[in-house]
C-alpha cells in the first residue's frame, strides 16, 4: 500500500504544477469531450454507452477510459481502460492508455462515479482537459470544476444531470 501514498504525492504534485487554463466552453462549441468512469455492473456500463450515443448526436468527438477494479468484469473491450497493476511502487502510472487519455485537451471531461477514487483523481489532476465535472463530493472540489449531483445519488441520475447542466452551459 506505499504505492498508494506515493500516488497521493503525485496527485497533489500534479494538481499543483498542471498550468491548463481551465473554462467552461459553450455546449454548443464543444468538440471533444472524454468520459472517465469504474467498471461496476453491466447496467452502468449500458448507462455510459447510451450517455455516449447522446453526446456523439450532438456531434461530439467522445474518448473513453475504465478504470477495472480487480474481480470486476470487463463487458465488452469498446473502451480503452486501466487497473491497478499498472500503478508503479512510486505511485506513477505506466499506461500509454492513461498517457494519451490526459494529454487530450477535452472542452469537458466526465467522471462518472458516485464514490470518489483515488486512482482516478490522479488521473483528473494530470488532465489537460478544460472542464472537469464530477459527482458532488468533497474530495472531489480540487478536482473538479464543476460538481453535479443526481437527484437519488444512482449512476443513472448523476449521468442524466451532468448531460442537462452541460447542454445548458452557454
Amino acid at each position: 500500500m506505499l504505492n498508494k501514498k506515493f500516488l497521493s504525492f503525485k496527485t497533489r504534485s500534479y494538481l499543483k504544477n498542471n498550468n491548463i487554463t481551465r473554462a467552461n466552453t459553450a455546449y454548443s462549441s464543444a468538440k471533444t469531450i472524454g468520459i472517465l468512469f469504474s467498471v461496476e455492473d453491466l447496467k452502468k456500463h449500458e448507462q455510459i454507452k447510451h450517455l455516449i450515443k447522446n453526446l456523439e448526436k450532438d456531434g461530439k468527438q467522445v474518448s473513453v477510459l475504465a478504470y477495472l477494479p480487480k474481480g470486476t468484469q470487463n463487458f465488452e473491450f469498446k473502451f480503452d481502460f486501466f487497473t491497478i497493476d499498472e500503478l508503479t511502487f512510486w505511485g506513477k502510472f505506466e499506461s500509454q492508455a492513461i498517457q494519451n487519455f490526459v494529454n487530450q485537451s477535452f472542452d469537458y471531461l466526465f467522471y462518472i462515479d458516485t464514490e470518489s477514487n483515488a486512482l482516478i483523481r490522479n488521473i483528473l489532476a494530470m488532465s489537460k482537459s478544460k472542464c472537469r465535472i464530477g459527482n458532488y463530493d468533497e474530495e472531489n472540489a480540487k478536482f473538479c470544476e464543476m460538481m453535479v449531483q443526481g437527484k437519488d445519488k444512482t449512476i443513472e441520475s448523476l449521468i442524466k444531470e451532468m448531460y442537462k447542466y452541460t447542454q445548458l452551459l452557454t
